[in-house]
């Protein structure tokens, strides 16, 4: 017999956060692409974490909570920070470089299956069903159809981008799991959002620092200015926020169902703003991820 969960079914509440959550991360793609031709990958999601820290600082100190406190709250923060943001955010604006910002946030869209997966074997209340089983499979075959013939027949740009997405989304499902163990340390989402992206900040200043020394770097254009600007505030500090109260009532698959939901944002401002077009593979594999998502949240009978 399954364990008790401590988390309740997505109400009218997580759902309106889960799809204010999906226009926020489906503008993201939109910035990042545009950041990333003025601005090298560190450097972005160095600027982007700091800021996202700064403005859920600025919101704790103001609302009288203050900053969390005591190593054993900031040791799930470094981890969390890593997972959830050093490693998706940089293999995703690398990714960025190769394809669009509307095939980015479509593979993106695996992470509910990767998580379904991961929460079968690393948890005792978010067990695999047959109908999420079906949802895996279908779920794959879309991301299978998405990368398209050129990975078996070639290692080209393209190829290496859609693979750096995929990989994104694995790290983002792990994340999810682990974000689980906040649910009981008493933490209110505004810390734990401000408690991961300050950790993430202080990951990512060395590595920015060494490999992009961002000092020695042109200027870069108002709009990517901008761009990089809404990605932290916006996009990190207050998503984060929506994030983690979703996270915190319903769980790790609840949450990363916003993924479904983020890609005809993405695609809609892509193609609005940059022009961009969605091919007619990247629409079949898209609904066939929909198709599977929709098996995985089938209730039984």
């Amino acid at each position: 017999m399954p364990a008790p969960s401590p988390f309740r079914a997505i109400g009218p509440l997580e759902w309106a956060a889960l799809i204010a959550l999906s226009v926020i991360w489906g503008g993201s793609y939109l910035f990042m692409k545009i950041a990333v031709g003025y601005l090298p990958v560190f450097t972005i999601v160095f600027a982007r974490v700091a800021l996202g820290a700064l403005t859920l600082g600025a919101i704790l100190l103001v609302s009288g909570l203050g900053l969390p406190r005591g190593w054993a709250r900031w040791r799930p923060f470094l981890v969390m920070g890593f997972l959830n943001n050093v490693v998706p955010m940089s293999l995703i604006v690398f990714g960025t470089h190769a394809i669009s910002a509307g095939l980015a946030s479509i593979i993106n869209a695996m992470t509910p299956i990767f998580t379904i997966v991961f929460a079968h074997l690393l948890t005792a209340d978010e067990k695999l069903t047959t109908n999420k089983l079906i949802g895996i499979g279908l779920g794959f075959c879309g991301v299978i159809v998405l990368i398209g013939p050129g990975l078996l027949l070639q290692i080209d740009a393209s190829v290496i981008g859609e693979l750096a997405c995929v990989g994104a989304a694995i790290s983002y499902a792990t994340s999810n799991i682990f974000g689980r163990r906040f649910v009981g340390m008493g933490l209110k989402p505004l810390e734990i959002a401000f408690g991961q992206v300050s950790s993430s900040s202080l990951l990512m200043l060395p590595i920015a620092a060494l490999v992009d020394q961002p000092w020695t770097l042109a200027m870069p254009p108002v709009h990517a200015v901008l761009s990089v600007l809404a990605l932290g505030m916006l996009c990190t500090g207050i998503a984060y926020l929506l994030f983690f109260r979703v996270l915190n009532r319903s769980g790790a698959v609840a949450i990363a169902l916003v993924t479904l939901l983020i890609p005809p944002s993405a695609i809609t401002l892509g193609a609005l703003v940059l022009g961009e077009s969605i091919s007619a593979q990247n629409l079949v594999g898209m609904v066939l991820i929909a198709i599977g998502l929709a098996a995985v949240n089938r209730k039984r009978a």
